[in-house]
């Protein structure tokens, strides 16, 4: 870790993407949260006076860095840096999962909206103080899982300027785990060997949806581990119906390359929640897999070892989107 609170490229594979000029930003550590959860972030901000748009990065589901890293990639990284680029201070922090794993894990109670939702208002403030950003335009971009909970995000702080869900699930996670398990059967059985069952991940989706899942639920019946309060809190979230109960603009993009998260299940969700909606936007990049790498064959976990980039037309779609919504009195 450098002393600006970024990672040092030279311990890794990592190489900044064309869009990318940081000649035109800097970045340095923040403390993002309190108490002893606080956790470790990167604010990069564009060099000039401003006032410039904003945005708090959220990570997908699981222990992932601030910068997204999967293999030599780092996805969240390669957006802040492209946003940066184009004039969009931009936040983002290890997840707590990743930063105090222990100690979360020795939380039974711990739920996804403790995850996401305190570092993310957390973060949404750090960026509203900051003397070069419109405290009116901060964002929430989420990725993943990430996406997901950005609504919920946005209802805690009303003053979120906008969401970006990027390729953000609607389908209820534990049969999400059920369908990814069935699509790596049939073209990547290596991978699959790894996990559980279709059919144990079946019967760990019929418990979360069980009327007597209860906190006393042993947590080795579940998916992933995970305690019975976790899921009880995220089966109690409908993040479609939370999105439809927000008066801002959101973007939703999603890569048509993606097993994780599919158009004909997910995104198909927001897109019959919020239909009719003039300020929800959707687009579709039939080349770009779950992290928006673009690619022409069926994309498969072992393909995360090997360097990519997200896409530049996402990055750059999302800078122009962002720039859109900037209220024509403030330009």
């Amino acid at each position: 870790m450098t002393s600006d609170g970024s990672v040092d490229e030279s311990l890794d594979a990592w190489q900044a993407p064309e869009y990318a000029a940081p000649g035109l930003f800097d970045e340095h550590a923040v403390t993002v949260g309190s108490g002893a959860l606080a956790v470790p972030g990167t604010v990069t901000v564009p060099h000039g006076e401003g006032p410039h748009l904003a945005a708090v990065l959220l990570a997908g589901g699981g222990p992932f860095d601030r910068d997204g890293t999967a293999g030599p990639n780092k996805n969240l990284k390669d957006i802040a840096w492209g946003l940066a680029s184009q004039g969009v201070a931009v936040l983002r922090f290890d997840k707590v999962t990743y930063a105090h794993r222990e100690q979360v894990s020795a939380i039974p109670e711990f739920t996804p909206t403790e995850e996401y939702v305190p570092h993310a208002v957390a973060g949404i403030e750090i960026l509203r103080g900051l003397p070069t950003v419109d405290d009116d335009q901060v964002f929430v971009i989420g990725h993943s899982m990430g996406g997901k909970f950005a609504p919920r995000v946005a209802a805690a702080d009303s003053k979120v300027a906008g969401l970006v869900v990027l390729a953000g699930d609607t389908v209820p996670m534990q049969w999400s785990v059920v369908r990814v398990i069935e699509h790596l059967t049939k073209i990547d059985p290596a991978t699959a060997a790894l996990l559980p069952t279709v059919e144990v991940a079946t019967e760990q989706a019929e418990q979360v949806d069980s009327p007597d899942l209860s906190p006393a639920t042993p947590a080795a019946k579940l998916p992933f581990g995970m305690p019975a309060p976790y899921w009880l809190d995220l089966r109690a979230y409908d993040p479609v119906a939370v999105a439809s109960t927000l008066e801002i603009p959101m973007l939703f993009m999603q890569g048509e390359r993606d097993y994780q998260v599919t158009i004909d299940g997910d995104l198909a969700g927001w897109r019959a929640g919020l239909a009719g909606r003039p300020d929800a936007t959707f687009r579709v990049y039939p080349a770009d897999d779950h992290l928006f790498f673009p690619g022409t064959k069926p994309s498969i976990p072992e393909d995360y070892t090997h360097p990519h980039h997200v896409d530049p037309e996402v990055v750059a779609d999302i800078a122009d989107w962002l720039r859109s919504r900037v209220r024509s009195d403030r330009r």
